[in-house]
């Protein structure tokens, strides 16, 4: 079975990569020769990954899937939320949203977070969402040096390691990304007709 992301991420298509079971392949946008960039305009996290998903699979005519993460962190109301990849602006770098981040929680005794993925299923007009959180909180300074994103400064409960100090497979074990992934595998197997 062959999977269309609606993502030029290499990052997020590596991870995916990771938890694919056999027999199933994932190709990303790249690799079906969209050059372009997708929107994402919505104010919402699921918005976003709807409107790559659907945007995608009317442009293709071909099922595919997206997703959204948002870094949610209470002591900031929630920010940088759907803001998460250009919390620090537009064509911010992850260092540069992460330092944007930091100064921010400077003096915060709170430091409760939870990085939120939502994929969206888009096949023939219709749509499903997948939802995946990973609970924990924002580190003072940045730990690690592999992930990406905000991963070098969030450490998941119950851990003693930021996800930019695990390896992928470590990772996997707490990622919201995998999560949501996982869900959607499950609603995949179950509706084998798509």
């Amino acid at each position: 079975m062959q999977l269309i992301f609606a993502t030029s991420n290499e990052n997020k298509v590596k991870e995916i990569r990771s938890l694919l079971p056999e027999g199933m392949e994932v190709k990303s946008l790249k690799d079906i020769g969209f050059e372009g960039e997708l929107e994402e305009t919505s104010g919402t996290i699921a918005g976003n990954s709807l409107q790559k998903a659907q945007y995608l699979s009317e442009h293709f005519q071909v099922a595919c899937f997206a997703e959204d993460t948002g870094l949610e962190i209470d002591a900031l109301n929630g920010r940088p939320g759907v803001y998460s990849a250009r919390y620090a602006g537009e064509k911010a770098s992850y260092q540069e949203n992460v330092m944007k981040v930091l100064a921010e929680m400077k003096g915060q005794e709170n430091l409760a977070a939870r990085f939120i993925t939502i994929i969206t299923y888009y096949s023939a007009g219709k749509y499903v969402q997948f939802e995946g959180i990973c609970e924990g909180e924002i580190l003072k300074e940045p730990h690690g040096t592999d992930g990406f994103g905000y991963d070098p400064i969030f450490q998941p409960i119950r851990c003693n390691h930021s996800f930019a100090e695990m390896r992928l497979e470590e990772k996997n074990l707490y990622s919201h990304r995998k999560k949501a992934f996982a869900k959607f595998l499950e609603f995949l197997k179950s509706n084998t007709e798509h």
